[in-house]
């Protein structure tokens, strides 16, 4: 697999120093399953009461772990509940052998940690159609249980990483009915980011109170608006699962009509969702593409993916050339409505183009001098509706081919 070494230019100064969820422990070994010498197997132990939502990839190859743990995200039980998670090998495309070793890693923690089977929850991530060896993951349980701690959600996010150059995370806190609650998420991601439901593998814990139903809407809801709306180069991967836990140790009682808490996890989930892209597999730049005055919102997403997705643009973004009819030509590809004559293009505050046409105001220097910014945004107006959306993504430059030209080695 690809070594990464070098710590991408668009990464937070510092990982989060993140809250104690009440109800949540945590703990991380070094299980060897395809990495030496790195944490690479964590686990999470939750208590009893806590409700779990979850969303996960479409795709049509997902694997075991997935499979499974959309089998098991229905229930409304009050036992308590783990999450065990390997990096360096997805399970996936692994045929029955999948399944079984699926089973095998989450009977044992139910076994070590007298929970029942339908309430542990796994994930695996890393490279496609390699049996996974669960016995290296099972040896190391009782180690992970002796180690489990409040305390511990950071190494978690480390043992998490495959081709990452950092360990994400994010936090947040807000005030119900006279109580403090708090947020803390952790996320991987890096390359085969197109999210189809959520993204990679994100695992958000909070202590306030909340009925699973209730929380799997918000959740659902929340992921369209942040991890369905990054891309990094296209691909979904098949193994994307997004968790979110809420062991209720607070006793503030988030209902229907508390706006507050979602608006706040929001923030949370977009924290990562921009990590991800900020770590994007040989990344220079964090690109927003904003698209305003569409048909409709699905019309603008439409839009905003068919240029953030394209080769040719992320590469001129890479190559810091505002080159604005790359942006044209996605748009008329994309498939939803737009008209030539009444577009409108923006780098930054740099108008284009307007009128179908480049701006007789446009000066080619001032939108080179701005793509040479680490964060950019590319404005696009349709000029046809009120419909608008944003969507996250990078460059493609040459160090996402090497990284993927040696993924396995």
């Amino acid at each position: 697999m690809a070594k990464t070494t070098t710590i991408s230019p668009l990464a937070p100064a510092s990982f989060p120093d993140l809250p104690i969820i009440d109800g949540a422990e945590f703990a991380a070994v070094a299980a060897g399953v395809k990495y030496a010498d790195r944490k690479d197997v964590m686990l999470a132990r939750l208590a009893p009461g806590t409700s779990i939502a979850g969303v996960f990839t479409r795709s049509a190859t997902r694997s075991a772990s997935v499979l499974d743990c959309q089998e098991k995200i229905g229930s409304d039980s009050q036992e308590g509940a783990a999450i065990i998670v390997n990096a360096g090998n997805a399970n996936a495309f692994t045929g029955r052998n999948g399944a079984d070793a699926t089973h095998a890693v989450t009977s044992a923690v139910a076994t070590c940690l007298d929970l029942p089977e339908s309430r542990v929850f796994s994930s695996s991530t890393g490279v496609i159609g390699e049996p996974l060896p669960h016995d290296k993951i099972t040896a190391r349980l009782d180690e992970m249980k002796s180690a489990l701690s409040p305390a511990a959600l950071k190494d978690a996010a480390e043992a998490i990483r495959t081709t990452d150059t950092f360990a994400k995370g994010a936090k947040a806190e807000v005030v119900i009915d006279g109580k403090t609650v708090r947020i803390a998420g952790i996320a991987k991601g890096s390359g085969m980011i197109a999210p189809d439901m959520a993204t990679m593998l994100v695992y958000i814990f909070t202590d306030a109170l909340v009925e699973r139903p209730l929380l799997q809407q918000i959740l659902t809801e929340l992921t369209d608006l942040t991890f369905n709306n990054i891309t990094v180069d296209s691909d979904t991967s098949t193994s994307d699962t997004l968790l979110l836990a809420a062991t209720g140790a607070s006793d503030a009682k988030v209902s229907q009509a508390d706006g507050v808490f979602r608006d706040t996890l929001q923030g949370v989930m977009l924290d990562l969702a921009h990590q991800v892209v900020r770590d994007g597999e040989g990344a220079t730049k964090f690109v927003e593409v904003s698209v305003t005055g569409s048909a409709s919102d699905a019309d603008a997403r439409t839009h905003a993916l068919a240029i953030a997705n394209s080769p040719l643009v992320k590469t001129a973004i890479a190559g810091e050339d505002p080159n604005w009819g790359r942006v044209v030509m996605a748009i008329g590809k994309s498939g939803a409505a737009a008209d030539r004559d009444l577009l409108t293009i923006r780098f930054g505050d740099v108008l284009v183009a307007e009128n179908g046409w480049v701006s007789p105001e446009y000066k080619e220097e001032a939108g080179a001098d701005y793509m040479q910014q680490q964060d950019l945004v590319i404005g696009v107006d349709l000029g046809i509706g009120s419909g608008q959306s944003k969507v996250w993504t990078c460059d493609l430059t040459h160090g996402y081919i090497t990284i993927n030209a040696d993924y396995r080695s």
